[in-house]
């Protein structure tokens, strides 16, 4: 059964905080909160937790995981951003953006692209996904929690965990989330490229 942790959205608590990060280390999947849409994360280097996202979703090899990130300097680590395309992720984030870039060596083959060596990045403008990266120290592999032949994501963490509760190992309820997925861009030719229009705001990059 998956534990349902309740975070206060503005002030998240330290404890519960820290109760979601060590189930993540432990390799643990989670559902968490973001400015768009509730998300699936597991860490970084967890090949377990990947599958189970990929399964959870059904998804195949092309699909595009995100490392949501704490900030832009934790960013740098994983994607290469040439100048022009610096400004422009700069000035966008964070907020309900994803970005396609191509990935440094950082990133574990199995999230990257097959044939494109590409990856997605984001950085949340959400308190508790960012009280979560920063007790982390480093990014989350997520996906949208959008499940196989549902239009919209689910919005309520109790239902979350009446659906998911033998497939996750914690679900973090701050309240509603949104069922507007984030904006995607692709980066990876060094021209702006709309992937998905979502709830970030496309005409800056139009």
């Amino acid at each position: 059964m998956a534990k349902y942790i309740d975070v206060h959205p503005d002030n998240p608590q330290p404890r519960a905080i820290g109760q979601v990060a060590d189930t993540v280390r432990q390799g643990g999947l989670i559902v968490y909160p973001t400015d768009s849409c509730f998300a699936l994360g597991c860490q970084l280097g967890s090949r377990d937790g990947i599958e189970r996202i990929r399964t959870i979703r059904r998804l195949d090899d092309r699909h595009h995981f995100t490392l949501v990130c704490q900030n832009f300097a934790q960013l740098g680590q994983f994607v290469h951003v040439d100048n022009d395309v610096f400004r422009a992720v700069k000035a966008s984030t964070p907020g309900s953006y994803t970005f396609i870039l191509p990935a440094t060596r950082e990133v574990p083959r199995k999230l990257l692209h097959p044939k494109k060596r590409t990856v997605g990045v984001r950085i949340p403008d959400h308190r508790v996904a960012q009280a979560l990266l920063a007790e982390l120290g480093e990014p989350l592999v997520s996906s949208t929690l959008l499940l196989p032949d549902e239009e919209e994501p689910l919005t309520q963490g109790w239902e979350i965990k009446e659906r998911l509760d033998h497939q996750v190992d914690a679900v973090v309820d701050s309240g509603d989330c949104g069922t507007e997925p984030t904006t995607v861009i692709d980066f990876s030719s060094g021209e702006a490229e709309i992937i998905r229009e979502g709830a970030g705001d496309i005409s800056r990059f139009e």
